[in-house]
């Protein structure tokens, strides 16, 4: 049975989703009009406008902040870790082209969401992907089919993912028994999801930006710390990305193919975009100004700001770690410590600290 999962997961995950995907970005990009670069410039305006409230629903920012809320996760910290092992460094500048990919493919299902939603009986917005294939293309068994396939993949896969990588790290950092941490795990998000909707997008308002700011200031205090290393960090990640590393140093090394792989299945692993899961919350905001397109442009900022930045923070200490042994690649590599570590690669020494399992370190040696 092991083994036949693996291959689906190589078939489905390891070329036909890649491919889905990655041509769904695209078409989007040039039917769009390139929409992902003509309104990065409206970003601040966009989000100055999310927070307006609007009767009937949740506001653009608790909406984005929802879907940032099951975006940002394992995929962001381990998933880096381990595209960087699977492709090499150049894993990283293929995760930004998900990104810019992915951008187009979420303002896509997000305004279609806002476009085909309807009021329940509580006078709440609901929709979704579901919505937009029974109402939209006249499909109800495609909607129906999709339903059972979400409930699947995120009520028990992708869950399973997260707290196996929870539980993993604290086992390492703090000799947590792994069955205790997924004990806490679950009353928590029993306890989230009794407040109902209204109440996990009020946690999440606040609690996401919070979060994600606390990982991206460890970044940048590591980073800080070794700036004479960064300029050597990027240009090895583009270098990697085409093989220009390998080529001038004459080594096997990782290939292009490998890079491109690992950063696109952790990409979009990553950002969710084109998986479904967004436009159901997307669904469910009274945006403004009142058109499909502005929740659409919302939900594009959720995108950049998982892959491009949090992602990237991610990366930049991982990759300032230093090498570590493939073979060896693991949750705790970007996870967590519960002591000081020193560690030395190329005669430069590093030292980094944290204080609450944040800051992703190389194995002691």
């Amino acid at each position: 049975m092991p083994d036949f999962f693996f291959f689906i997961n190589e078939v489905l995950w390891g070329s036909i989703m890649i491919y889905l995907l990655m041509g769904a970005g695209i078409w989007f990009t040039f039917r769009s009009g390139f929409i992902q670069f003509r309104y990065i410039r409206k970003f601040g305006k966009s989000l100055k406008n999310s927070v307006s409230p609007q009767p009937g629903g949740l506001t653009s920012f608790q909406a984005l902040c929802t879907s940032l809320g099951a975006r940002v996760g394992s995929g962001n910290l381990a998933g880096v870790a381990l595209a960087i092992t699977a492709g090499g460094p150049g894993a990283v500048f293929w995760m930004w082209v998900t990104a810019l990919i992915g951008m187009a493919t979420s303002f896509a299902e997000c305004s279609l969401a806002q476009l085909y939603k309807e009021k329940d009986a509580k006078g709440q917005f609901r929709g979704g992907p579901a919505w937009y294939m029974a109402r939209g293309l006249g499909m109800r068994w495609m909607g129906v089919l999709f339903s059972l396939f979400l409930l699947i993949a995120y009520g028990l896969i992708f869950n399973t993912v997260q707290a196996n990588s929870v539980a993993h790290a604290m086992r390492y950092a703090f000799d947590s028994p792994q069955w205790l941490s997924g004990l806490v795990l679950a009353l928590l998000t029993l306890l989230t999801i009794s407040f109902g909707l209204k109440g996990i997008a009020r946690l999440m308002r606040w609690f996401v930006p919070v979060m994600a700011l606390l990982w991206i200031g460890a970044s940048l205090c590591v980073s800080a710390m070794h700036i004479e290393q960064l300029p050597g960090i990027i240009a090895l990640i583009f270098k990697s990305a085409f093989g220009w590393q390998e080529a001038a140093s004459g080594a096997l090394g990782f290939t292009i193919s490998q890079a491109l792989t690992a950063g696109f299945q952790r990409g979009m692993f990553s950002n969710e975009a084109g998986m479904g899961s967004t436009p159901n919350a997307a669904a469910t905001a009274a945006s403004w100004p009142p058109h499909p397109a502005a929740q659409g442009i919302v939900q594009m900022i959720g995108v950049f700001t998982d892959t491009i930045i949090i992602c990237s923070a991610s990366a930049m200490i991982v990759l300032l770690a230093g090498p570590f042994p493939i073979q060896r690649a693991r949750p705790e590599y970007s996870l967590c410590s519960r002591r000081w570590r020193t560690w030395s690669a190329d005669g430069a020494r590093g030292l980094s600290r944290s204080s609450s399992g944040c800051l992703p370190l190389a194995p002691s040696r």
